[in-house]
């Protein structure tokens, strides 16, 4: 049988809602535990939901909330506080991720001599047009696409880790 082609994942690593890391996400699944935050309407008016959307029966008043998102230690990846902020925190979870998968895997990427693959897919997020379309695309659009588009994940996480 070829093994060419064959991989393994060694290393794992996740935040969820009411999961800061795989362990609590496994203890929640192991007990029934939903992570899903039921809104008040008051919460989904606040946020800027239209109230017609709150008297549709199929409007869902929940919603899949991370705890403590902007926690970001920008100069630990190597970059400066206007990057991390510019930069969709997605973005900044993921890196945040990668590095503790590599870390649960046993692995220093400066010292490892094999190959680590990084694969990641996503859309794009609407904090960076709600956030920063508007006051930094037209001076900084590279510096702005390059932190907060989909299409530049994996370079991220492999010229950061």
């Amino acid at each position: 049988m070829d093994s060419s082609y064959d991989i393994a994942i060694v290393g794992l690593s996740c935040r969820l809602p009411g999961a800061q890391n795989l362990d609590e996400f496994w203890r929640n699944l192991a007990a029934g535990i939903e992570s899903i935050t039921r809104l008040s309407d008051q919460e989904i008016l606040e946020s800027g939901v239209p109230a017609s959307y709150l008297s549709n029966p199929s409007y869902v008043k929940a919603a899949p909330i991370l705890e403590k998102p902007g926690h970001f230690d920008a100069a630990f990846f190597g970059f400066s506080p206007m990057e991390a902020k510019t930069m969709d925190p997605q973005h900044r979870i993921l890196l945040e991720l990668a590095h503790e998968a590599l870390e649960h895997a046993g692995y220093d990427p400066d010292r490892y001599q094999g190959r680590i693959a990084v694969f990641t897919g996503a859309a794009l997020n609407t904090y960076f047009t709600n956030n920063r379309l508007n006051s930094r695309l037209a001076e900084e659009y590279i510096p702005t696409l390059i932190g907060n588009d989909k299409d530049f994940l994996s370079t991220r996480i492999t010229n950061s880790i």
